[in-house]
């Protein structure tokens, strides 16, 4: 990853000298309030908010397909590979929120401080295409929940999908403290949805539980181990890590020492706390496969329209299939909120382009709907589910560009000073590191080359 130029000068801490610095989402930068004293419980409610935003990412409808798949067809087994998974994104998160609050930088102005103009360039060019391929998956999932729920063709849902566009700004000119509520109040409305399809389900808690530990199996056997490796792939998303590194920076805390050292500790709760509730989510979605799907003997259900079809029958719960297309629904809405962000965040940290917030969330959202029609009206249905595993593949390639730079910025003690992360802390988020890229890569190969 470190192709520097040798001509470019540098200051005492490693950033280039002619990289512009400017604040991350400068119009929300710094702009939510803390309280200068009282309860610890009060500073934290303060930062709570920038993980429920990345917590998004990690149940978004494109997370859907493999767990239904992985519990529908192996029961509770793979669930300790999405206890894994969370644990992992649990280390990467914090590590992004550290760089944000220590440097001032998001990641994409990070790499835009450390790296050579071209190479920026393609970091740039790889992570649009994520971003894009990560708002074709919402788009997909928006645009299937609103034909189940409301009898919409797959084509218009797509088209109603563009107008979230505006979501977003309408949502951020009325502060950001009233975007995460926002998002934080769909989060519920999830929970809550998948609360009432456990208790319908009713699964074995001993069964379920033994399923938190990891099995020889889940290698042994190729096909178990295919799914394991697409949960952890469809689990840590590379813009989560660019989004996470801003928007903790919204927050008025005092940038010295002390102050950051404090908004880390709150920041890093906030954000743990925040990825239990997607565990939870996650854990539920594969929980309620195994116990509805797989007792039944539907073990080949792996598309999130199989899953509708079937849930309200085999629960025998009139609303279970309801519930499960409104928790999709409202997956769908924030996830394009998030991703659309994050795509501002990205453009502006790499590439120092600012253009109106309405101009850029509408090119991204253009880009993602052009393929969900042109593959609807040729293929069907179909078409779009094979297009919501590509954008997956899309993702898998360019996590290795955002999770390498991540590691290697927190561990580079100019960059990070006294905040530098302990050497035992690195060892680890290398192996994460590691791990996560040869079996993003493998899944790559083996859906490209079977």
């Amino acid at each position: 990853m470190d192709a520097r130029s040798p001509d470019l000068t540098r200051d005492a801490a490693g950033w280039r000298n002619d990289a512009p610095m400017t604040k991350s989402l400068a119009e929300v930068n710094a702009s939510v309030a803390l309280p200068i004293a009282g309860v610890w419980w009060r500073r934290l409610l303060a930062f709570v908010g920038p993980g429920y935003l990345v917590s998004v990412g990690y149940m978004d409808p494109g997370n859907w397909a493999t767990d239904l798949a992985g519990g529908s067809k192996f029961g509770y087994t793979l669930l300790s590979v999405i206890l894994l998974s969370n644990l992992m994104a649990i280390l990467l998160q914090s590590l992004a929120a550290r760089l944000g609050i220590v440097t001032d930088r998001d990641l994409a102005q990070a790499c835009r401080g450390t790296y050579s103009p071209a190479v920026n360039f393609l970091l740039w060019l790889a992570c649009e295409a994520a971003i894009i391929a990560c708002d074709l998956a919402e788009v997909i999932g928006t645009a299937i929940a609103l034909k189940l729920l409301f009898g919409i063709p797959l084509i218009g849902g797509a088209l109603i999908a563009a107008l979230d566009a505006f979501l977003l700004l309408i949502l951020m000119n009325r502060g950001f403290r009233f975007l995460e509520a926002f998002v934080i109040a769909l989060l519920v409305v999830i929970a809550v949805c998948f609360t009432v399809q456990l208790a319908a389900a009713a699964p074995p808690v001993a069964e379920m539980l033994r399923g938190f530990v990891p099995k020889t199996e889940i290698f042994t056997n190729p096909e178990m181990l295919y799914i394991a490796i697409g949960i952890i792939g469809a689990t840590v998303m590379p813009h989560n890590l660019y989004l996470h590194s801003s928007i903790v920076q919204t927050r008025a805390y005092e940038r010295n020492d002390e102050g950051r050292r404090e908004a880390i500790k709150w920041a890093t709760t906030d954000s743990t706390i925040a990825l239990m509730l997607a565990l939870f989510i996650n854990a539920a979605i594969l929980v309620v496969a195994a116990a509805t799907f797989h007792k039944s003997g539907h073990s080949d259900v792996a598309e999130i329209g199989q899953a509708f079809e079937l849930l309200s029958p085999l629960l025998g719960l009139g609303i279970a299939s309801t519930l499960f297309a409104v928790a999709l629904l409202a997956s769908g809405l924030n996830s394009t909120v998030t991703a659309t962000l994050a795509g501002q965040i990205v453009m502006e940290g790499f590439l120092d382009l600012r253009l109106p917030s309405w101009a850029r969330r509408l090119l991204t959202r253009g880009i993602a709907i052009i393929p969900v029609i042109v593959v609807t009206a040729i293929y069907g249905e179909r078409g779009t589910a094979d297009l919501l595993v590509f954008s997956q593949v899309v993702l898998s390639m360019q996590l290795p560009f955002a999770v390498i730079p991540l590691v290697r910025f927190v561990s580079d003690r100019r960059k990070m000073g006294k905040f530098v992360i302990p050497v035992w802390v690195a060892a680890i988020a290398w192996i994460v590191a590691g791990i996560i890229v040869v079996l993003n890569l493998k899944l790559l190969a083996d859906t490209l080359f079977g």
